[in-house]
């Protein structure tokens, strides 16, 4: 009966919420034919505005926007009397933009036009082709070329440089034409010493250190086009007089690493069909191909890299942790299963602090992941990890129901095993873990009332002195 409520609730609900979108499709229908009525310069500023607002990959700051709208795709420099004042840019608009004074950012006057404007994909012809035109047009700017190193950390960097260095490769990727493609060769001509390349890198990376005065960092347009999965380009560069496949960048990534790590299966396939890519070298921290897919979930990847002989998937980094740990650290169970279906991964094998893949999954809650590893025979579930906890008590003080389920259903389990504290399964429930304490009884070698020697321990150091 509640069942049946609930649903009732859910569909009233959902009824209420079509009926009040297509109220409100009519609204901002309207207000955009006021915006197509205007003059055609208007016209054209105003649509544009709300193409960029909508399609952005974050929300812009109000000079962005007008610098973005003033860029004329192909053209050599900025024309600073093409820039719109942000008054005028709203009333292009018919109110369907505002600022946002507190963030100083451009927004959509509430966020129902946004899912209007996504029922309307012919409002916006080509619009994230034309963002990443945009984008490259502005990066190949003359004084960008030349812009000395030491001005990035000027106070008042250029409006649009920043947006343009870290997404036009999100926008390239999703619609990339040919105008994208040749702007996006041209910047790589000498992109080595453009000063977007420290922009993206300290985005990405998050490190200070692309802020100061040094030399320009090590990252190749291969390696720029790798990290934002654009096939087309990455093909471009690859057969390119001088293309090392292979070159390592200022934190050790190469293409293929910055491919694998960021799950852009279709330039990892084109990358592995060459014959001279090294598909097994690591980074700076030994971290593999296969590493970097693995800890991101990326099944295809992980595929593609598992078919070649040359990469081995027992291989660890500096730290001992092989793909198998890391799928496993981050419950990613199709690549789990992927990596325990090899007879040359190790599934018991730990790192240098002793955690196995069994132990990261279970110290991270992944049930559906811990149950896969104790499927294979040579799995032992009370191996104890780093503090010598052992896999259940670790799992049950922590409230992991799932996981401590999985482990209670298996008879090679000992609930009574102590670990580094002298806490058993009874122990570790006693310490607050709601909805596990009810768990041994489909255990009958479980003993609930019997406590760990440490809340023993506690218990006489809180007793109260006998009366004298």
């Amino acid at each position: 009966m509640e069942t049946i409520l609930r649903e009732q609730k859910i569909s009233a609900r959902r009824d209420r919420l079509k009926t009040m979108m297509n109220s409100l499709g009519g609204v901002y229908g309207k207000m955009l034919g006021r915006v197509k009525a205007q003059d055609e310069s208007k016209e054209k500023i105003g649509m544009a505005a709300l193409m960029w607002v909508s399609h952005s990959e974050r929300p812009l700051r109000v000079d962005e926007l007008c610098h973005a709208l003033a860029v004329e795709i192909g053209s050599a420099d900025l024309d600073p009397e093409n820039v719109p004042s942000i008054r005028a840019l709203l009333n292009c608009c018919q109110g369907l933009l505002v600022v946002d004074r507190e963030a100083s950012t451009v927004r959509l006057i509430h966020s129902t036009l946004q899912e209007h404007l996504s029922t309307c994909p012919k409002l916006f012809n080509r619009a994230h082709s034309t963002i990443a035109e945009t984008c490259l047009t502005y990066l190949n700017f003359q004084r960008f070329k030349s812009f000395p190193a030491s001005d990035l950390p000027h106070p008042i960097p250029p409006p649009f440089l920043e947006y343009s260095s870290v997404h036009w490769g999100t926008h390239a990727k999703k619609e990339l034409s040919d105008c994208a493609k040749s702007l996006a060769l041209k910047l790589f001509d000498d992109y080595d010493n453009h000063i977007s390349v420290k922009l993206l890198l300290k985005h990405t990376l998050n490190l200070d250190r692309f802020n100061d005065n040094e030399d320009f960092p090590s990252f190749t347009g291969l390696h720029c086009a790798s990290f934002f999965g654009i096939v087309e380009v990455v093909a471009a560069l690859v057969e390119m007089d001088g293309c090392d496949i292979n070159q390592d960048d200022c934190v050790g990534n190469t293409p293929l690493i910055w491919a694998a790590k960021n799950g852009h299966k279709g330039v990892v396939e084109l990358l592995l069909g060459r014959d001279d890519v090294s598909p097994d070298k690591p980074d700076n921290r030994g971290q593999t191909p296969l590493i970097w897919a693995a800890e991101g979930g990326h099944k295809g990847v992980v595929k593609l890299l598992l078919r070649r002989d040359d990469v081995h998937p027992g291989r660890a980094d500096f730290d001992g942790r092989t793909p198998l740990m890391m799928a496993a650290r981050n419950g990613n169970e199709e690549v789990v299963k992927l990596l325990l279906y090899r007879d040359d991964v190790n599934p018991s094998e730990p790192d240098i602090e002793g955690q196995t893949p069994l132990l990261l999954a279970a110290r991270n809650g992944h049930e559906g992941v811990v149950k896969l590893p104790l499927c294979r025979e040579e799995v032992n579930p009370n191996q104890p990890g780093t503090e010598a906890q052992t896999l259940l008590s670790r799992a049950t003080r922590r409230g992991y129901r799932g996981v401590v389920k999985q482990l209670l259903y298996r008879d090679d389990v000992n609930p009574h095993n102590p670990d580094a504290e002298s806490q058993t399964f009874s122990g570790a429930t006693e310490a607050g873990r709601k909805g596990v304490d009810s768990l041994p009884r489909k255990r009958k070698d479980v003993t609930p009332d019997i406590p760990s020697r440490s809340t023993y321990t506690t218990s006489r150091k809180r007793a109260k002195p006998a009366a004298r």
